[in-house]
């Protein structure tokens, strides 16, 4: 006996205690849909069969579901009808248990509130059984600890998910908050929803990136898939003059440090082989100096993880949206990423990945953003969403697809061709959920590993 349980009396006598859960007001919910059909809509937004802690109780809820789905009014004469056929009315407590629990509840008028006593109990069993789950798996020491985090993280959330009331709107209800929305707009021209990608145009057809949305970009490799993130990453982060908006940027390809010599590159415009080379003049490192202080406090985090599992991303994603409130992420790239699942068929563990970063971004309520490669069938030609490389299911769960393309050509000649009277490169929005599809022109500049808007002024 436990030293403490044996010196306290009142601990010895206490005994097992019992998972919370109100009989009282199970048996009010129950009452109250009996002498009232409107109450099995009001209760069943809150509750399901099993937030009943009784067995009786979670029986009875369900024959009036049943009936409700029938579209019979519950009473008691109908429900111990449904529990007889379905041989559950002894188990029920019999026609005498259904028919008192109309004494419990005078009246129907507080049902949502009964309801809600019943949800909470539940909640807290669900708290009791998912901490006990955790506590007995952190003592298997074969359990990789990492992984049980993850598993943890995902019950929790899954426990705030599954509670999500649900309810409709009366159209008069949505319709002023949805004018003050576009008065708003109107007010700030200029701004977007989303978050600003830096090439107007692209913002323009988008109203920048949307929050809880999937957003691939695919290109052949070489084409400058990173380049484009990188961009799209520093605009956000750096050089955004409304405000500069918290980044994550994981890179599964490049070391950190490769990526930022590219972003210092990009950021004071000296080209890229004279900063490997060495070679710098006193501007240049003039122009370091400058770029460097610039980029010092953005709020642009690295995440530098080669053969990333997806459950490190998840994990990850979270911890810096809580910490750092991120407010978009980049994956570079989605086909790096690893799946725990290794038995699987790789377009299969391609296609649970893609529908976990989907999942993500609806749980962080922010873009993800992942690059992508295509087939190499596209080589040469403008590419199409059948060309995403691996799996059909990115195509499906995306909300936005993109892909790069650039005359291999380009690649041979100068960068002179910079200043031509068209773009070097298309931008080709070849799906979005809840927008136009079309051709965005914009501008490779080659020496810094970058791109820019394409503006007339170039010419």
């Amino acid at each position: 006996m436990d030293p403490q349980t044996q010196n306290d009396p009142g601990l010895r006598d206490r005994g097992p205690r019992l998972p919370p859960h109100n009989d009282e007001a199970e048996q009010a919910s129950l009452g109250a849909m009996l002498l009232d059909a409107d109450a099995v809509t009001t209760v069943s937004q809150y509750l399901r069969p099993d937030d009943f802690y009784s067995n009786a109780n979670r029986r009875v809820y369900s024959a009036i579901l049943s009936l409700d789905g029938e579209g019979r009014k519950a009473d008691i004469i109908t429900v111990t009808e449904e529990l007889r056929k379905a041989g559950e009315l002894d188990l029920s407590g019999g026609p005498s248990y259904v028919a008192s629990l109309t004494n419990v509840v005078p009246s129907s008028a507080n049902v949502d509130y009964y309801a809600k006593i019943v949800q909470d109990c539940s909640l807290r069993r669900s708290l009791i059984r998912v901490s006990g789950e955790v506590n007995a798996k952190s003592f298997d020491e074969s359990l990789e600890s990492r992984i049980l985090l993850e598993e943890t993280q995902q019950k929790f959330f899954d426990l705030t998910t599954d509670r999500n009331t649900l309810r409709f709107k009366s159209i008069k209800e949505i319709v002023l908050p949805a004018i003050d929305a576009i008065q708003e707009i109107c007010r700030n021209k200029g701004t977007y929803t989303g978050v600003p990608t830096g090439f107007e145009e692209l913002d323009v057809m988008t109203s920048g990136f949307q929050p809880a949305e999937l957003i691939i970009i695919g290109a052949r490799p070489s084409v400058g898939k990173t380049a484009l993130a990188l961009t799209m990453a520093a605009n956000m982060a750096i050089n955004n003059k409304v405000r500069r908006i918290p980044t994550a940027f994981f890179t599964l390809e490049m070391s950190d440090m490769a990526l930022m010599q590219r972003l210092i590159s990009s950021e004071a415009n000296i080209e890229s082989n004279k900063i490997r080379s060495g070679i710098l003049t006193s501007r240049d490192f003039t122009s370091l100096g400058d770029a460097a202080g610039r980029m010092y406090e953005a709020p642009l985090y690295i995440v530098d993880m080669p053969n990333m599992k997806l459950l490190d991303l998840r994990a990850q994603a979270r911890r810096l949206r809580a910490q750092q409130k991120v407010e978009i992420i980049f994956v570079d790239y989605l086909t790096l990423i690893s799946s725990d699942n290794y038995h699987l068929p790789r377009h299969e563990q391609i296609a649970e990945i893609s529908r976990s970063l989907k999942s993500l971004a609806r749980e962080l309520n922010i873009p993800i953003v992942a690059l992508s490669q295509v087939r190499r069938d596209a080589e040469g030609k403008r590419p199409n969403l059948s060309d995403i490389r691996e799996s059909g299911s990115i195509e499906q769960d995306a909300d936005v697809v993109m892909f790069l393309h650039r005359e291999r050509e380009f690649d041979k000649k100068d960068s002179g061709r910079e200043n031509s009277d068209k773009p070097n490169t298309e931008l080709i929005v070849a799906k979005q959920r809840n927008g136009p599809v079309g051709t965005v022109g914009i501008q490779f500049l080659p020496q810094y590993t970058k791109f820019a808007s394409f503006t007339r002024k170039q010419q």
